[in-house]
């Protein structure tokens, strides 16, 4: 696995919008405060000609532009990381268009991301065997005051950081809109973590819970769209790091509990699974919606049980705020405890 160095300052991130951009509020003045931001911090900036267009379908633009702005500053010695404008809805159709030998060739830098950037985050990882960060879009940082999480985030890119865990509370509700471009983050709700181990032929509730292996993963709305189609090397990927052995974190954005167990249905029948060691589940979209006796624990832990492996349920990941960074391809040491959940990162 290649790991890219970590930003320091005076280095240049560039924005790209490979999926949405930022033409909109409260996305545009988030956005363009998080640019601020980062000139008052020392940094250098460089904006992707689709950062700010809105004539795509799900993506900034036509897929061929999205996928040479991403092929492009990826490859391009002018900027030192890439941090994605938003997530999306048809970033997929950008990767039709992306040389990923290209990609692969290139010097790794960091790239950052979540939701639809899936497509792009998970193949970086399985297909050339680069590191890359499932954490918040560009926007999420002009926020004021920052989120604990979004400190944690930052300190990840400047290699200050490569522990993370659960936050307190999370938004249910965010105060988040145009006429409030900046608000920072609304959390209510209390975090609330689930612990499962395996027993006989089930899971069984556990207040503790260890694992051990290779992080992979990400939204699965995007993952089953690629699975089984030719960027689909994942049996390869799991072949070559079996002696570590893998920790997938999930997440959904659209996906109902049905949709949801159809997922882990699909990505187990493709072998995905093969050499799993544990499961970090966040928490889904729908968050507590249950339909004809399915609710999100059964969605998940009816595939899970036939793993044999742990699963931490309702994790800080993805589209309900706040989100740990998690970087896609480390080794990972997770410890969860009477509700507290410890990620330590190693970079080999």
């Amino acid at each position: 696995m290649r790991y890219p160095g970590f930003i320091k300052k005076g280095d240049t991130l560039a924005f790209i919008a490979p999926a949405f951009g930022c033409s909109i509020e409260p996305y545009k003045s988030s956005f363009e405060n998080f640019i601020k931001k980062l000139k008052d911090m020392g940094y250098k900036t460089k904006l992707g000609p689709n950062c700010y267009k809105d004539d795509g379908v799900g993506i900034s633009t036509v897929p061929e532009d999205c996928a040479k702005e991403l092929v492009g500053y990826y490859t391009s010695d002018d900027n030192d990381a890439i941090i994605s404008c938003g997530g999306g809805e048809l970033m997929c159709e950008t990767i039709s268009h992306t040389d990923f030998e290209k990609i692969k060739a290139a010097d790794p830098k960091w790239y950052m991301g979540y939701s639809d950037n899936t497509n792009f985050i998970f193949l970086l990882t399985t297909l050339c065997d680069v590191a890359g960060i499932y954490g918040p879009c560009a926007p999420k940082f002009g926020m004021e005051p920052w989120h604990e999480s979004i400190t944690d985030t930052w300190e990840l890119l400047t290699g200050k950081r490569l522990c993370v865990h659960n936050y307190d509370k999370w938004e249910k509700e965010s105060l988040k809109n145009e006429e409030n471009p900046l608000a920072p983050l609304n959390c209510t709700e209390k975090t609330v973590l689930s612990g499962f181990v395996p027993v006989d032929n089930g899971m069984e509730k556990s207040n503790e819970v260890k694992m051990s292996g290779r992080l992979v993963g990400g939204c699965m709305d995007c993952l089953v769209g690629i699975t089984g189609t030719r960027f689909d090397k994942v049996n390869e990927f799991t072949e070559k790091y079996k002696e570590d052995g893998f920790i997938w974190f999930l997440e959904s954005c659209d996906l109902n509990v049905f949709s949801i167990r159809r997922a882990m249905w699909q990505m187990y029948e493709a072998g995905w699974f093969r050499y799993c060691k544990g499961m970090l589940i966040g928490r889904p979209l729908h968050f507590d919606e249950p339909m004809f006796g399915l609710d999100r624990f059964g969605a998940v832990l009816d595939t899970v049980r036939k793993l044999r492996i742990p699963v931490i349920m309702d994790a800080d990941i993805g589209h309900l705020s706040p989100m740990m960074p998690l970087i896609s391809g480390s080794m990972a040491d997770i410890t969860f405890k009477d509700n507290s959940l410890n990620i330590e990162m190693r970079l080999v």
